[in-house]
């Protein structure tokens, strides 16, 4: 259409509908005019989606795409209808902006900057060769395609549930922000590790020389134990006090002589 600031392909999220299966689809966004332009994407349904990214900037002339992923469904819904929707905002945004720039409160209700909106519906398919599960969405006449196509750029009306202003992902600014905390806290527990090694390695240096101190203590008792067995096993010297007997005998002797010799 004329005067459309960005083009969306393709105007429904079409997702293959499988039990405990996850399914994405890919929406591709074309800025026709000569200026950058921010968007952001919001669903009624933000616990049930995750959108990469659901923000950005879009250069002049140029593309750019984003991922919608359904998490894995439980149950089989009610007739199969969905009735989540999305929504695709977009503005002209100052040149050279990036996404860094964007200011947190650019596409809330509260801000009076003029939007361009686009809603997308949710079309669930059968996977291939499924006899159960049937496109929905819609009480469609045979002679129809199964899934319309036109364009629905009506804003949500106010009977219909309220977008959930809940971002899917934060923006890449606090994305930023996480990642150099990440970074901060994982240089700290480098620096603890690097502390611990150094520790450790005193304590086996310190291990070391108390084996050596004791091998040396066990070479000491082991060598004094072998000399006292050699003291135990020298024969021991009686030692001789007084005079022998025959000394005294023959004192004796000589003493009676000298007796007898001064009597004469």
């Amino acid at each position: 259409m004329s005067g459309e600031l960005v083009g969306i392909q393709p105007r429904e999220l079409k997702f293959t509908f499988e039990l405990k299966k996850k399914s994405s689809c890919s929406v591709q966004l074309v800025n026709h005019s000569d200026q950058y332009v921010a968007f952001k994407v919001k669903t009624t349904s933000p616990k049930k989606y995750t959108v990469r990214p659901n923000i950005g900037v879009i250069l002049p002339y140029a593309t750019c795409d984003f991922t919608v992923t359904m998490q894995a469904p439980h149950e089989v819904p009610l007739g199969m209808q969905c009735k989540d929707k999305f929504l695709v905002q977009s503005t002209v945004v100052p040149f050279g902006t990036t996404v860094e720039d964007l200011p947190s409160g650019l596409f809330s209700q509260e801000n009076s900057r003029k939007f361009e909106e686009y809603k997308l519906k949710v079309v669930l398919i059968s996977p291939p060769n499924s006899p159960v599960l049937q496109p929905i969405n819609a009480a469609l006449r045979s002679s129809e395609p199964a899934y319309e196509t036109e364009p629905a750029y009506e804003t949500l009306k106010a009977k219909e549930q309220p977008l959930d202003q809940t971002e899917n992902l934060p923006p890449p600014q606090v994305v930023t922000e996480d990642i150099e905390n990440l970074r901060s806290k994982l240089s700290e527990v480098t620096e603890d590790i690097e502390n611990l090694r150094s520790k450790l390695s005193e304590a086996e240096r310190m291990m070391t020389r108390l084996q050596e101190e004791k091998s040396i203590i066990l070479e000491q008792n082991e060598t004094l134990q072998q000399e006292m067995a050699l003291v135990k096993k020298r024969p021991r010297v009686k030692v001789q006090v007084g005079f022998s007997f025959l000394f005294v005998c023959f004192i004796g002797l000589v003493g009676a002589s000298l007796g007898y010799l001064l009597h004469l």
